[in-house]
């Protein structure tokens, strides 16, 4: 380690700027285009974009060999084991029928071991039988593995193993469903799967259609049901079951040669979750993924190496969290593999949560995951005495003042204010990041002051996670940063909502990235290649966003009706509206989604005499239509209504609206509300009821 990377790794972070701007260059050789900006990049890759993080990685299967030699007996990644399960019953009230009871309801607690550690060299080894066992059980080089599972340290070793015998992974997430999960298989043709116990009744109904599959792993880190392998066994008598356990025991019993693959080869197939219609299959290749690790590591690297904790939880069929975890190995830092259910303590027994456990110096979250750490802290400071409540407010509004000043005393304010609410997140957390969705600036400005800076990340599947990814240096609350290391960037005017890239004072456009991380077609499906790939080799993200003055992007819009929620992931605003116009209240609906909420709303035009029957139903017996919109119960029965027929539809949790607005006036070309097409004017609507809608999400 050089003496500058130490000075960054033991330095105590602040949400500041202490780097001097411009914080991304103009691409050497770029010629003026008229309708776009000239492509930007980081200031360190003057003389061509980096894509390879040392000269002896270009693959994942050496970014593990190369990183187990140089850490050898270091703490490679940890995980708890259940040790049982705690069921509580507990009283809570309930209305029934518009009558308020106190019922009972069943709550889960879970009790967990420590965390139990492999170093790097039995990282290596156990990684390197598993790729042994699943050439023993038949499969060659080229054979897709399908991974169907939560994040685990055994998600991860299943996939270095398949790419030690040059074997691509298929990703998809374990709540993709059952039509997603089968349109993946088939379309991959995917021999073996991965996949956690209890998701084995849903493999059992695509494995129909999913013909080519001859081995079937589940993960032994959870507990099986004996009676779904049997059903499973009995019904598919070709394909072979076992756990990951047997499967390591099998190629430790029976060793193959690795069969390393070229930064050419396919390392993975990535589903997207899927916006409209079907998901779309990224195929990323070797030289991709490292691309993007070499890209990520110029930016943060000088700040998380040995000795560093990653807590990693999210879902590793999201792009940026398989990055993340394969940069980690590269950095030599640790990982502890936790759950978003027992990462608190409120939802354990009898141990700590696998924050405070695990105590972690990195977090990487999505904005739903902040949100919930901000609520725990507000919640815990107003339950205190108000001299507590005061000192607390008031050392965050006196830290805001000193970063923006540059004064010393903000280290004194976090030893004596802020460090209860440190030592919650294990007193060790040093950097925050955000990625998945946007999150509130309050929201990231109160983490950032009361625990540790948040620094904020935006990329696609399409392009290895790769867009913006902020220096800690460069710490902002109203960018989302500057490019890593192997792509550029460019702003392409999209006329239709005013966004230019001569727009004053700053440059404005849809944002197009390119470079050695970005996929080259989608898998098996030319036409959204072609619409999604500009000549040149530039991904047309779909996103609009703006330069800032010094040299950061910032996001702004999104060209398509398509909105990423506060949990990370994208909704479509026109197959939710389709299936909830089944609902006989609706007459015309428009669906709205806060990114930064959880779930959408919905604006209705009611169909007049079913919303009077409706009234009628539940006791409202009075009243025009006028007043019956702004009835608050018969308004809670018409959001019933929509709910059920979401469900009915098949929409997923995060589909189903949270709250309901009911209009009293229809929607015509004349009031502007829809176009003379009938097609709807989200903007105007938006605005015509947003004193409605904020009530709606306040409601909810």
């Amino acid at each position: 380690m050089s003496w500058q990377e130490a000075k960054f790794r033991n330095m105590a972070l602040q949400p500041k700027v202490t780097a001097v701007a411009p914080f991304s260059i103009e691409s050497p050789d770029c010629k003026p285009v008229e309708g776009e900006t000239i492509p930007r990049r980081h200031p360190l890759t003057a003389d061509g974009l980096i894509d390879k993080p040392a000269d002896n990685i270009s693959t994942t299967y050496e970014l593990l060999r190369v990183s187990a030699e140089k850490y050898g007996n270091s703490k490679a990644l940890g995980s708890r084991r259940l040790v049982r399960t705690h069921l509580e019953t507990k009283k809570v009230k309930k209305t029934i029928d518009g009558v308020e009871q106190e019922v009972d309801k069943e709550w889960t607690f879970f009790e967990l071991s420590a965390y139990e550690y492999l170093t790097y060299n039995e990282y290596e080894k156990q990684v390197l039988s598993v790729g042994s066992g699943l050439r023993k059980l038949g499969m060659e080089k080229s054979d897709r593995v399908h991974i169907f599972a939560a994040t685990s340290s055994h998600w991860l070793a299943m996939s270095h193993a398949a790419a030690s015998q040059s074997m691509p992974i298929v990703t998809a997430y374990d709540t993709l469903g059952q039509e997603g999960l089968r349109h993946s298989m088939v379309a991959t043709e995917a021999k073996a799967i991965f996949l956690d116990p209890h998701l084995l009744p849903t493999l059992s109904n695509v494995l129909k259609d999913a013909t080519a599959v001859r081995y079937v792993i589940w993960n032994n880190q959870n507990q099986v049901k004996q009676e779904h392998i049997d059903s499973l066994k009995k019904n598919y008598s070709h394909i072979t079951v076992l756990s990951f356990q047997e499967l390591e025991q099998l190629g430790e019993d029976n060793p193959f040669d690795p069969v390393p693959p070229t930064p050419e080869d396919l390392c993975c197939i990535m589903y997207t979750s899927g916006s409209t219609g079907t998901p779309k299959g990224v195929p990323l290749r070797h030289s991709n993924v490292i691309a993007a690790v070499a890209g990520v590591s110029v930016v943060v690297q000088p700040f998380i190496g040995p000795g560093d904790g990653v807590l990693t939880y999210l879902p590793l069929a999201h792009i940026l969290e398989f990055v993340f975890e394969n940069a980690s190995l590269y950095w030599g830092s640790t990982m502890g593999y936790g759950n978003p259910k027992t990462l608190s303590d409120t939802s354990v027994r009898h141990c700590a949560g696998d924050i405070r456990e695990f105590k972690p110096s990195i977090l990487v979250g999505v904005p739903a995951v902040w949100e919930n750490v901000k609520k725990g802290i507000t919640a815990k400071v107003g339950a205190g005495s108000p001299i507590l409540q005061h000192m607390f407010w008031g050392a965050l509004w006196a830290k805001n003042k000193l970063m923006a000043t540059g004064l010393p005393g903000a280290g004194l304010l976090d030893a004596i204010v802020f460090k209860k609410i440190k030592a919650a997140t294990g007193g060790r957390l040093k950097l925050c990041m955000n990625g998945g969705g946007p999150v509130a600036k309050d929201t990231q400005r109160f983490i950032s002051m009361a625990i540790a800076p948040m620094i904020i990340g935006y990329g696609l599947t399409e392009t290895n996670a790769m867009g913006t990814l902020m220096n800690p240096l460069e710490w902002s609350s109203e960018s989302h940063g500057a490019m890593p290391a192997c792509i550029e960037v460019k702003l392409v005017d999209f006329p239709d909502a005013g966004y230019y890239a001569i727009n004053k004072p700053n440059a404005q456009g849809e944002v197009w990235i390119r470079g050695p991380s970005v996929m080259q077609e989608y898998w098996k499906n030319e036409k959204e290649t072609s619409e999604a790939i500009a000549p040149g080799g530039w991904f047309r993200t779909g996103d609009i966003g703006e330069w800032d003055h010094n040299g950061h992007l910032k996001l702004i819009d999104r060209k398509k009706n398509l909105v990423k929620t506060l949990n990370g992931e994208y909704i479509a605003l026109e197959k939710l509206e389709s299936i909830y116009r089944s609902a006989t209240v609706v007459a015309n609906i428009c669906v709205y989604a806060e990114p930064t909420k959880a779930k959408p709303i919905a604006i209705i035009v009611p169909m007049e005499p079913a919303l009077k029957k409706l009234a009628e139903s539940i006791g409202v017996l009075d009243g025009s239509l006028e007043e019956l919109v702004h009835n608050k119960k018969l308004q809670g029965a018409v959001l019933r209504e929509l709910q059920s027929a979401g469900r009915q539809g098949g929409l997923s949790g995060i589909e189903i609206i949270d709250g309901v607005v009911v209009s009293d006036e229809e929607w015509t070309p004349q009031n502007g509300l829809v176009t003379a097409a009938q097609k709807l004017n989200r903007k105007g609507l938006v605005q015509k009821y947003e004193k409605e809608v904020a009530e709606a999400y306040g409601s909810s």
